[in-house]
């Protein structure tokens, strides 16, 4: 099992993507922390990790409260004994036109986009160099990349995003933490499904797969980069996009 016994922590892990993470990572041998702002979702997620075989905790965390995120992987720290793996995944967007945006969306955007990721990475730094090393991996996305419609403060967080994890990559590698960055194009979670039928079909129409990422396509990237497999890998940005955007 490429993960075999390695503990990993996931926000934003009860629901779309971040379950679909902490699910995959489990099937390959890691004991997970489920960390969300809902309670509930957080638990139905521990709970199909434990029917995985792996052991669980489901904390109930929210991402923009810095204090928060240090009691979370204390409380990880403490139930596992040591965090091999942190995977920020949660994220937030309303899509509309930015002129129709307003300052507490703004405010929101970032703070869960962007601070949430500096939170967790910054509270997992020194449990992981006491242990000898371990592995970031960020969620960003395409639009952080390329930029998208009526995703503008989105697209400017993500993009935060790719460049913080460049950036601590070079300052955590020679304590043996390897930081990477995972970015999903258009993928079927409850935002996309969110958006009029049109601008969905468009979509697919315009990504050379024709069709859109299932949330365990952008778990078994993040699954590669906390991997053995990524051993010589740091401060990449991946693109999950069948074919969307090409580097």
């Amino acid at each position: 099992m490429l993960l075999k016994e390695r503990k990993a922590l996931v926000t934003g892990a009860g629901q779309g993507i971040g379950r679909a993470v902490a699910r995959e990572l489990a099937a390959h041998g890691a004991d997970v922390t489920v960390c969300d702002i809902d309670p509930q979702t957080a638990g139905r997620t521990a709970e199909e990790v434990a029917a995985a075989g792996r052991q669980s905790l489901a904390l109930t965390v929210d991402v923009t409260d810095h204090e928060a995120a240090v009691a979370a992987v204390a409380r990880s720290v403490e139930r596992f004994g040591r965090l091999d793996i942190l995977v920020n995944n949660a994220g937030w967007d309303e899509v509309m036109p930015f002129a129709e945006t307003t300052a507490d969306l703004w405010r929101k955007v970032i703070d869960i986009n962007y601070k949430g990721v500096i939170h967790f990475s910054h509270a997992a730094l020194q449990p992981m160099a006491e242990a000898g090393g371990g592995r970031i991996v960020n969620i960003a996305s395409d639009a952080g990349r390329v930029g998208s419609l009526g995703e503008t403060v989105y697209a400017g967080a993500k993009g935060a995003v790719i460049a913080f994890t460049k950036s601590l990559a070079r300052e955590t590698a020679r304590h043996g933490i390897h930081v990477n960055c995972v970015c999903p194009g258009p993928t079927d979670t409850q935002l996309f499904r969110s958006l009029p039928e049109k601008v969905r079909q468009a979509l697919e129409r315009a990504i050379p797969l024709r069709r859109v990422a299932r949330p365990e396509e952008i778990a078994r990237a993040v699954v590669f980069f906390a991997s053995p497999l990524a051993d010589y890998i740091t401060g990449q940005t991946l693109s999950v996009s069948g074919g969307l955007t090409m580097c």
